[in-house]
């Protein structure tokens, strides 16, 4: 090593003290790495090297700007690499183009995590398929990078240059292609593409698992047990039960079913999976923090619920999984753990979840999930004006599949703070956007219900309730006595009698049920 001619010895212990986190230890050695020895190509592609793991030593110890200077000299120097390989080193060829497309799909990536600089990531992307223009990968990459900047026809051009020529990846493609179908709202074509894939691979459950989110999407939930049966003959029976993809595929269906207990079960089971885990425990979490679906951050209905008191063991639940949570996107790490701070309800506790949700926006922007929790704690600390200025931000930007759930929480809550202020149009052409994207979203008809009730047009908001009332699955008792109170008001005795008794039957205490109700109504029946 003091010769400092046993350059790749140099390397491969830098490399080791990176992984054993001594990063000043790394650097040092990396920077005493002398780039004269050998000849000018070897110097070369042994800079290229250099300069990667330094790359890599910036990402891991947050230096973000360090880390893209390193990334471009490297691709800098492996151009000069590219320029003489082709003479002196011939069948080095391959490897050293397939090197320049890594290195330009790691600024790519940076661009996106670390800038959001969509276009930027695209740029990079294109600039990798040079090096290797039959890479299905890069192509994937990209196809999900423009589907993300809404150019969902350069994405379908990407898939099906995918599936044409190549058998790896097929699978990523098809789903992505459901993907463009969906975000085009040509739903059952959407449906179609994974319904052939799952025809061909009933156990593929990734495949299975956003194909369950779509017909949850679109009204459409009643089919889903069809295929998880399919999975299950597939599997076997008996081994179904242990099997985490099929569990986290069942939880999902019952999450969306209204069966939390249930939900959360499957989960837990998915979570011991390293495949699964993510999903299932971010997913565990969020039932923690909002069980019954309610808009995090509304108060239009506060007055008819009540104002929602903690469920200290759900946030004490959420507050030991938070701690278990690992994923590659630190950030949507910081999303939940600020959420399950606000969910504590203590001010000093929103106050920081606020501080880092601003962070977050000024490192990320356009981030749609650190805009929403940020109007979600100014609402909590009754600074509603700043949060409706955050989520008129969102309600003019592009809907994307991947930030849904965020972007139907920030119409939803815009719309309380207007119905709040009687805003009633505004609010409804907000809940009407959510009913486009997600037909079964239960809080958006609730809402619209409302309105009408505020309006006195108790027939239409009786239709609304009951769609409300449809898609929590008959289960929540406030929804059931909101549309029993709107039959009574429209006339439907018979009707509001019907909805008195299902929601007495599983809530025989719940209050003015009895009285307001089911009394009125048979006595005017009577009448």
């Amino acid at each position: 090593m003091k010769t400092g001619k046993q350059t790749n010895m140099k390397f491969e212990l830098a490399d080791l003290l990176i992984q054993l986190k001594h990063y000043n230890k790394a650097e040092r050695v990396l920077l005493q790495v002398s780039q004269d020895d050998g000849g000018e190509l070897e110097s070369a592609m042994n800079e290229t090297r250099r300069l990667l793991l330094l790359a890599s030593l910036h990402e891991q110890t947050g230096r973000h700007a360090d880390q893209l200077d390193a990334l471009t000299q490297a691709r800098d120097t492996q151009a000069r690499v590219l320029k003489r390989i082709h003479v002196e080193q011939p069948d080095a060829v391959v490897d050293q183009k397939a090197l320049a497309a890594s290195i330009c799909c790691k600024m790519a990536k940076h661009c996106q995590i670390h800038e959001n600089d969509i276009q930027q990531a695209i740029k990079y992307h294109k600039e990798a398929l040079i090096y290797d223009e039959t890479d299905s990968k890069i192509m994937l990459d990209l196809a999900k990078l423009f589907i993300s900047s809404g150019d969902l026809d350069a994405c379908q051009q990407y898939c099906m240059q995918v599936l044409r020529t190549s058998n790896n990846n097929e699978d990523q493609a098809s789903m992505m292609m459901a993907d463009v179908m969906f975000n085009k709202n040509q739903y059952n074509d959407a449906i179609y593409h994974y319904d052939q894939l799952l025809k061909a691979r009933p156990d593929h459950y990734e495949a299975l698992a956003r194909l369950i989110g779509l017909l949850h999407r679109r009204g459409q939930l009643r089919d889903a047990p069809r295929y998880l049966e399919l999975a299950k003959v597939k599997v076997g029976e008996g081994k179904v039960d242990m099997d985490a993809g099929y569990q986290y595929c069942k939880g999902l269906y019952e999450w969306y079913c209204g069966k939390t207990r249930s939900a959360v079960e499957m989960f837990n089971m998915a979570r011991c999976d390293s495949e699964w885990n993510e999903k299932a425990v971010e997913n565990m979490i969020r039932i923690c923090l909002n069980p019954d679906k309610s808009t995090l951050g509304g108060e239009a209905f506060e007055s008819l619920q009540g104002s929602g008191e903690n469920d200290n063991s759900a946030i004490s639940t959420a507050e030991r999984l938070i701690k278990e949570f690992k994923s590659s996107d630190s950030l949507k790490v910081q999303v939940l753990e600020n959420l399950v701070l606000i969910a504590t309800k203590n001010k000093t506790n929103i106050e920081r979840a606020l501080s880092s949700f601003v962070n977050m926006g000024q490192t990320k922007k356009d981030y749609v999930p650190a805009i929403v929790g940020m109007a979600v704690a100014y609402v909590m600390l009754k600074q509603t004006p700043k949060a409706r200025n955050q989520l008129k931000r969102v309600a003019k930007m592009q809907w994307t599949s991947e930030e849904a759930d965020e972007f139907e929480h920030a119409w939803l809550l815009l719309a309380d703070i207007y119905i709040q202020a009687s805003k009633y149009d505004m609010a409804t052409e907000l809940l009407k956007k959510c009913l486009e994207h997600n037909k079964s979203c239960c809080k958006a008809y609730e809402y619209t219900g409302f309105i009408y009730e505020k309006q006195m047009s108790y027939k239409d908001a009786a239709t609304h309730y009951e769609m409300a009332w449809e898609y929590s699955n008959q289960s929540d008792p406030v929804i059931g006595y909101k549309l029993a109170f709107n039959y009574l008001k429209a006339k439907r005795n018979a009707d509001a009698i019907d909805i008195a008794h299902k929601v007495l039957a599983t809530n025989p205490n719940y209050p003015r049920m009895k009285k307001e109700i089911l009394d009125k109504a048979r006595a005017t029946i009577r009448v």
